[in-house]
C-alpha cells in the first residue's frame, strides 16, 4: 500500500463532549454489518447501538439501542463480571431481520434486531393488557387481528456460550471475541484470554458450550517471559470475507507494536499491556488494519507488504481533511516526520475499527468519540 496514494479523508465524526461522558459511555467496539448498511458500537455500559446508514454515503443515524449485558457479582466470592461488551459481530443477513453476536468477559448472546408496525389485537386468554383472563369468563371465541402500530425495532436474546464454571474459584479464562463464519450461518469462533480459539457448530447442540475444533499456537520455551501469557491473550478473532482465513490479534503480533517489546515493565505499570486491540480486513481480504497508542491506526497491504500509520484525533477531524503518514523510531536519530517510542501517548489507543465491507470507508473509535473516514476524493 503506497503511502502517497492511502491519504484518507474524514467524511464524518461522532464526537460527544468529554465533559459530559461516563465510564459506561466509553466505546468498547465497533463493526460494519456484511452489507454496510448498519454499523454497531458496544459500550462499557453493556449497552449495543445501531446506526443505519441513509441516502448520503458514510453518514449514519441511529436504528435501535439496547441493553446487551448486566453486571454480576458473585458475593461469596467478591468476584465482579463487568457488564462492557468486548464485541459484536454481525450474521449474513437472510430476511428481513438481523442477526449479531455479543460477548462480554462471560457470556456469547445471539440477538435478532426486527422490525414490528402492526400488533395483534382480540386474544381469547388474555386481556389487551396482557394479563391472563380468568377461563370461566370467557363466553365466547373471537378471531385475533393485526392492528397498524409505530414502527418499532426490538431486540431478542438467546445465550449460546456460557463458560462459566459452577465454583468461581475455578475460573481460569474467559472469552474474549467471537465471529460468524461469513458463509456458514451455524457456524462461529470464540477466542479466550488463553490465546486458544474455538470453533463452535449451532447444528450440533442449541447451547455450544462444548467445541467441535480447538485451535492453539503452541508457546516458544526460549522466549518465555514474566508477561508471556498477559500478551498471549487473544483480543481479536477475524474470518476473512472469503471464509477461508481466520485472523487473530494478540497484544504485539500484526506488525504494529514490534517497537514496543522493551517498554513492557512501563505497559505492566501503567496497565497498558491488558489493552485489546482489534484486528479488521477490508472487503477483499487485501488490506488487514490495526490499531496502536497515541490514536494511531495502521494498514497492511497483504500483496505489496507495503504499510501506512495513520493518525485520528481532533485536532484533523474537520471534513475534508488529509490524514499524513506517521512513522516511529526507536532510538537512534529522529527524523523531522518521526515520531520517538518515547514520545508516545498510550492514554490515546485505537483499539476497536472496523471496515465498510464493499467500499473503502472505515470506523475508527478513538475513546468515546468515532471517527469515520473514507478515500480521497476529487
Amino acid at each position: 500500500m503506497e503511502e502517497e496514494s492511502d491519504a484518507r479523508k474524514i467524511n464524518n465524526s461522532f464526537l460527544r463532549d468529554h465533559n459530559y461522558a461516563t465510564e459506561a459511555d466509553i466505546i468498547s467496539t465497533v463493526e460494519f454489518n456484511p452489507s454496510g448498511e448498519l454499523l454497531a458500537t458496544g459500550d462499557k455500559g453493556g449497552r449495543v447501538v445501531s446506526k443505519s446508514q441513509p441516502q448520503r454515503r458514510g453518514e449514519y443515524n441511529v436504528y435501535s439501542t439496547f441493553q446487551s449485558h448486566e453486571p454480576e457479582f458473585d458475593y461469596l466470592k467478591s468476584l465482579e463480571i463487568e457488564e462492557k461488551i468486548n464485541k459484536i459481530r454481525w450474521l449474513p443477513q437472510q430476511n428481513a431481520a438481523y442477526f449479531l453476536l455479543s460477548t462480554n468477559d462471560k457470556t456469547v448472546k445471539l440477538w435478532k434486531i426486527s422490525e414490528r408496525d402492526k400488533r395483534p389485537e382480540g386474544y381469547n386468554l388474555k386481556d389487551e393488557d396482557g394479563r391472563i383472563r380468568n377461563p370461566s369468563t370467557i363466553t365466547s371465541l373471537r378471531v385475533p387481528v393485526l392492528q397498524p402500530m409505530d414502527l418499532m425495532v426490538e431486540a431478542t436474546a438467546r445465550h449460546i456460550v456460557d463458560i462459566k464454571p459452577s465454583n468461581m474459584e475455578e475460573l481460569t479464562e474467559v472469552i474474549t471475541a467471537a465471529e460468524f463464519h461469513p458463509q456458514q450461518c451455524q457456524t462461529f469462533a470464540y477466542s479466550s484470554s488463553k490465546g486458544s480459539i474455538r470453533l463452535c457448530d449451532m447444528r450440533q447442540a442449541a447451547l455450544c458450550d462444548k467445541h467441535c475444533k480447538y485451535f492453539e499456537e503452541p508457546e516458544d520455551p526460549s522466549t518465555r517471559s514474566f508477561f508471556s501469557e498477559i500478551i498471549s491473550s487473544i483480543s481479536d478473532v477475524k474470518f476473512s470475507h472469503s471464509g477461508r482465513y481466520l485472523m487473530t490479534r494478540d497484544y504485539l503480533t500484526v506488525k504494529v507494536h514490534d517497537y514496543l517489546r522493551g517498554k513492557l515493565c512501563s505497559l505492566y505499570e501503567n496497565d497498558c499491556i491488558f489493552d485489546k486491540f482489534e484486528c479488521v480486513w477490508n472487503g477483499s481480504d487485501s488490506v488487514i488494519m490495526t490499531g496502536s497508542y497515541n490514536n494511531f491506526f495502521r494498514m497492511f497491504d497483504r500483496n505489496t507488504k507495503r504499510d501506512v500509520t495513520l493518525e485520528a484525533s481532533r485536532e484533523n477531524s474537520k471534513p475534508r481533511a488529509i490524514l499524513k503518514p506517521r512513522k516511529v523510531c526507536v532510538g537512534g536519530k529522529r527524523r523531522k516526520d518521526e515520531i520517538s517510542v518515547d514520545s508516545l501517548d498510550f492514554s490515546k489507543k485505537i483499539l476497536h475499527t472496523t471496515w465498510h465491507p464493499q467500499e473503502n470507508i472505515i470506523a475508527v473509535a478513538a475513546t468515546n468519540n468515532l471517527y469515520i473516514f473514507q478515500d480521497k476524493v476529487n
